[in-house]
């Protein structure tokens, strides 16, 4: 698959004069961070110990570290006094190195921990019900994380919901979005980032000149 990213920042700009008639580009402006030299996309990857997915590495090399993207953008990779990382996040990253679950994997874990939700009919009183059922909903932040372990947030969605990057297992590289504000779980939305972003980049340009 190549990875060569030219005219997509060409593309990009010819937009900015119709930002905000495209969904979030009020927000990204179709403007862009400056790319990651080699020596700052080693330093990441060896901090987060990890090998980005090439079409992601290619882009943050070639395009952009982050900024105009599908929905509101891309969260950026930059260096920060903690260390490389995705700035904007409101899920930071779990072990990026562990494999990222099957949706078959992921579903059996959603089951079980679904079925041992307290039932109020269970306990002497509405009090130890709510006390047990708090402590069964704190274990969702830890599994939330086991759910997206092996992935990155890249960019918001809006409502809670978000894109995420795979970058270990056998679906590295692909893209998915979760369902976590509603109570689902998540979803393929393209095999690669490279197809996930041209094809926001051609929509943004139908939906951005089309109402001029």
């Amino acid at each position: 698959m190549t990875t060569n990213w030219a005219g997509v920042r060409a593309r990009l700009a010819a937009l900015r004069p119709y930002r905000g008639r495209a969904f979030g580009s009020g927000r990204h402006r179709f403007t862009l961070a400056a790319p990651l030299t080699e020596y700052q996309l080693a330093r990441a990857e060896e901090q987060l110990r990890i090998t980005l997915p090439a079409e992601y590495r290619t882009f943050l090399a070639e395009v952009g570290a982050g900024g105009a993207g599908p929905y509101y953008g891309l969260f950026p990779l930059t260096d920060s006094p903690d260390g490389w990382g995705w700035p904007g996040q409101y899920d930071g990253p779990g072990d990026l190195a562990a494999e990222f679950l099957s949706v078959a994997e992921r579903a059996r874990l959603d089951a079980e921990f679904t079925a041992r939700e307290p039932r109020e009919e269970d306990f002497p009183d509405p009090e130890a019900h709510l006390a047990a059922f708090r402590v069964w909903d704190d274990e969702w932040g830890a599994l939330r994380r086991r759910m997206t372990a092996g992935s990155v947030q890249i960019g918001e969605q809006g409502c809670g919901y978000s894109s995420w990057l795979v970058v270990s297992g056998p679906h590295r590289g692909s893209v998915w979005d979760d369902a976590f504000a509603a109570d689902g779980l998540m979803a393929q939305q393209a095999p690669d980032f490279r197809t996930w972003y041209l094809e926001w980049l051609a929509r943004a340009e139908v939906e951005s000149r089309g109402r001029r």
